[in-house]
């Protein structure tokens, strides 16, 4: 993008898909697979939201949070979560220094390694609440208070957790309210054997792979910004709308079916999440409007952390994405 050149709209749109295609094209040479779990991950960021991914050991989660921010240029840091991490671990704290020709002592704030563009939250569930609340405060407000004081983060800002689903001693589970503050939540599968295969291959051998920087921190922002402005029919809106208000059993128009099926549904968040994701669909498939099936496409990341399925349900084995499945039916 040249800084000096003024765009419009359209152009902005080309540019976007011309950039994204080339961030994928890099982030393939080290990532095998995980196609659609990148566009979903790109599509946040450009949303202004956050991602909570989660998978067995071994789907590349890090690596693929770690790739994605080497192509990007963007700061990154990596915190790894562990049961004895304490808030100003992640915030930043306060020391007192002394200014060596006055001597005079003053408190400086040390800012933590959250001050940068993107965050790795590592195994978040394996720290107390405490200081979960600490990250996900940040996330919602952007910002860090310290002895009274805001300080910005730097924009863009996104976060990206990991949790491991199979693992459950000794970790600390998000609380829905929480959880509700990422805008996807992603599952990564295991790879196909031609994927393992090629995964195998690349990995076990003395090939060294460089990555190009493709998204710098200006054009990012204009593209999240673009996304904003991409308009929206009322249908389009209603239709999310209505999806998140048959999620709730207290909504007297939710099929009794669906009701006996979920214990709590998805707030107004949700509706705000289904819009700005099938906006960036649209514009990154080169439409300048999204369409209901966009909203289709942004259901199950969503809406699967913010179903809770009901007792009935889980001694079923009815899980959330089975709920959504029957609500894209309806």
């Amino acid at each position: 993008m040249d800084n000096n050149k003024s765009y419009d709209d359209v152009e902005l749109v080309q540019l976007l898909q011309k950039s994204i295609k080339e961030v994928k094209t890099e982030i393939s040479k080290v990532i095998v697979g995980q196609e659609e779990t990148i566009d979903n991950l790109l599509t946040s960021l450009l949303a202004r939201g956050h991602c909570m991914l989660v998978g067995v050991p071994g789907l590349a989660k890090t690596l693929l949070i770690k790739t994605l921010s080497e192509v990007l240029d963007l700061d990154f840091n990596r915190i790894q979560f562990t049961p004895d991490l304490m808030p100003s671990d992640i915030t930043g704290t306060e020391i007192l220094e002394e200014d060596q020709t006055t001597k005079k002592r003053d408190f400086k704030f040390i800012k933590g390694p959250i001050f940068a563009n993107i965050i790795l939250a590592d195994e978040i569930n394996r720290t107390p609440p405490k200081t979960q609340s600490a990250l996900l405060e940040a996330m919602q407000e952007q910002n860090v208070t310290a002895a009274g004081r805001k300080y910005n983060l730097p924009n863009p800002f996104f976060v990206l957790a990991t949790q491991n689903p199979i693992e459950q001693e000794g970790t600390y589970p998000l609380p829905e309210a929480q959880l509700d503050r990422f805008m996807f939540n992603l599952w990564l599968d295991y790879p196909s054997f031609d994927e393992e295969v090629q995964i195998i291959k690349q990995t076990t051998s003395s090939r060294k792979i460089s990555l190009e920087k493709k998204l710098p921190n200006n054009q990012i922002l204009a593209f999240q910004d673009l996304v904003r402005r991409v308009p929206v029919a009322d249908n389009v809106i209603q239709y999310a709308v209505n999806a998140v208000k048959l999620s709730r059993p207290t909504n007297e128009n939710s099929l009794k079916e669906i009701k006996e099926l979920i214990s709590w549904g998805a707030g107004p968040r949700a509706s705000q999440y289904l819009i700005l994701a099938a906006k960036t669909y649209s514009i990154l498939d080169g439409r300048y409007t999204p369409e209901i099936d966009d909203v289709k496409r942004a259901l199950i990341p969503v809406l699967r952390h913010r179903i809770i399925p009901s007792f009935n349900a889980e001694a079923e084995g009815i899980t959330s994405i089975d709920i959504i499945n029957k609500l894209i039916t309806k």
